[in-house]
């Protein structure tokens, strides 16, 4: 089980935020597109939960040591995407030990499970394993975490990823990445989930400024809080052209007067309403 293990009794104040960091040059260059934030997010989401942060670094050490001693440091649930090979330009495991003043270890439950994986790779190849050839023993470099981590298992190839304390690093491939971050969820996160915790509800406003519309935003958020209102404004939109999407989001109970509020208070505007919005 990965520490710490949550408390029995959940309360608002006690309910972790969660974070995401996602490593890699590829990412900051355009090679490749960034598939994990929404998908950390839907994740969060069907489970009542909300991602309070992002954060993209390229392959720089000196940032990624910076950015995980500020996640370690944060009290927050923090997965971590890329970089945990063992090619020269994967430096996520050395800078987490960096950031944490530990040593590096080859930890001894991802040593039979990296093991485990070359051997059946060889058997499916047809050759002999052989667990002193030079590139099998660069492959455990795979397991050697900070001291103190603990294994997250990989369903897909078995090398596993790794946690201390809060923050939960999986490799950059979404196959891999994201049963992992389930399982990281699913295992030590359930006592905050919560079924329908979450609904957001919107109206499309023509004709107005957000200037115009902030004392209502702020009075809203005043009177009905922990609701938070949002304004979405929009100058070329494909179905509703100029326009703000105006709403509040937060519990389903609490929502419900605030955005009844809202509607009652944009009354006093001279703007026309178009299509409500409800996203669960």
């Amino acid at each position: 089980m990965i520490d710490p293990k949550p408390t029995p009794h959940p309360t608002e104040s006690a309910r972790p935020r969660f974070g995401l960091i996602i490593i890699g040059d590829e990412i900051l260059s355009g090679k490749r597109s960034d598939k994990h934030l929404p998908k950390v997010i839907e994740l969060l989401k069907q489970r009542g939960l909300s991602l309070d942060y992002a954060e993209y670094v390229g392959d720089a050490p000196e940032r990624i040591t910076a950015a995980l001693a500020r996640a370690f440091s944060s009290g927050y649930v923090v997965f971590s995407t890329g970089g945990i090979g063992a090619t020269p330009d994967d430096h996520t495991r050395q800078c987490a030990a960096r950031a944490l003043g530990r040593p590096l270890v080859l930890h001894p439950q991802a040593q039979v499970l990296i093991e485990e994986r070359m051997r059946e790779v060889a058997q499916e190849q047809g050759k002999t394993y052989d667990p002193d050839r030079s590139d099998n023993l660069h492959r455990l470099n795979m397991g050697v975490f900070p001291e103190g981590a603990e294994v997250i298992p990989n369903p897909y190839n078995k090398i596993p990823g790794f946690s201390v304390g809060r923050v939960h690093f999986v490799p950059g491939f979404p196959v891999m990445a994201w049963p992992m971050v389930e399982w990281v969820l699913d295992t030590c996160y359930s006592t905050w989930f919560v079924a329908d915790a979450w609904l957001e509800r919107s109206v499309i406003v023509y004709g107005a400024m957000e200037a115009t519309l902030t004392p209502l935003m702020e009075t809203l958020e005043r009177e009905h809080a922990p609701v938070k209102v949002f304004s979405l404004p929009s100058v070329d939109h494909p179905q509703y052209g100029r326009h703000i999407e105006l709403g509040v989001k937060g519990s389903p109970v609490q929502v419900a007067p605030a955005y009844a509020a809202l509607l009652a208070g944009l009354q006093s505007f001279k703007v026309t309403l178009g299509p409500e919005l409800v996203q669960k």
